[in-house]
């Protein structure tokens, strides 16, 4: 039952304050052992499955304004048309930076400029102004929650908040100020699924849209985003990141299938993943 996964996440957050991504290892783990005695896939127990296809942005990283921008292309023509682009460096070289990808981007498309805390309040609101007629997304431009709302009051761009997005207070101060367009919910800076499947919640019950992802990982944390996005609710969902897509070594087979922009989950229960343990390597502890 996944109030048995919420009373044992209750017992191990008053007996380790804080730690949020040592605990979301272990969560995930609960949900997958919970999924495989039940039969269930884990999309279920967090709600059910809402859609057949998790959208996925692809990540333009820091370059050259030509070279981010000739990105923008490469990608389209593998199915994508949603993009975050790499930004936080010298604020002039930035706006050049956005200003050249956006003006390659066609009808339908979303392209987000994530400077993950790299500017300050001032560079911010440079950035900001300059390319304010571009209709991007700006995401986290600032380290802290008040300069981020500081840009968010100044401009007309929506906002994306991630790195201060830490627990559920944050959301709610986010949704009464008016922060935040859409959140990057990362499951393990909430500390595993259950914590993060109560802010997902929080955000449909607000009707603040999410990016759903985590701060990294292989074929086990892209599993856990595929099942949350699964089953988070309808128009509400608005991109999410596989991170298989970005690294060399397979630590797990199976998981979510990646085509054409989206990935999807089978009805395999739990999380659906076998890791690999001649990659991770012998177990830290054991039970036995």
């Amino acid at each position: 039952d996944p109030r048995d996964i919420d009373a044992i996440y209750a017992r191990m957050d008053g007996l380790l304050n804080g730690h949020p991504y040592v605990k979301s290892a272990l969560d995930m783990a609960c949900w997958d052992l919970l999924g495989k005695v039940a039969g269930l896939p884990v999309y279920t127990l967090l709600g059910g499955r809402i859609r057949d296809e998790v959208k996925l942005f692809k990540v333009i990283s820091k370059a050259t304004p030509a070279q981010m921008s000739d990105k923008l292309g490469e990608y389209r023509d593998l199915g994508f048309d949603q993009y975050q682009m790499k930004v936080g460096g010298e604020a002039a070289v930035d706006i050049q930076r956005i200003q050249a990808v956006a003006a390659g981007l066609q009808a339908g498309e979303a392209l987000a400029a994530d400077a993950n805390t790299g500017w300050r309040q001032h560079e911010a609101m440079r950035v900001a102004n300059a390319v304010n007629d571009t209709g991007i997304y700006l995401e986290q431009p600032c380290l802290s929650y008040e300069e981020c709302l500081a840009i968010r009051r100044n401009c007309s761009l929506p906002m994306i908040l991630d790195e201060c997005m830490v627990d559920l207070n944050a959301i709610i101060r986010a949704a009464g100020d008016g922060a935040a367009d859409v959140i990057n919910l990362k499951i393990s800076r909430l500390g595993g699924l259950t914590p993060a499947r109560q802010a997902r919640d929080l955000c449909t019950r607000l009707g603040i849209a999410l990016t759903i992802e985590d701060a990294w990982g292989g074929e086990i944390a892209t599993a856990a985003i595929a099942h949350l996005s699964h089953s988070a609710a309808a128009g509400l969902h608005f991109q999410s990141s596989a991170f298989t897509e970005y690294n060399s070594v397979c630590i797990a087979a199976g998981g979510p299938v990646l085509k054409d922009g989206f990935m999807s989950v089978d009805d395999t229960p739990g999380l659906g993943v076998t890791p690999d343990f001649s990659v991770l390597g012998e177990p830290e502890f054991s039970c036995e």
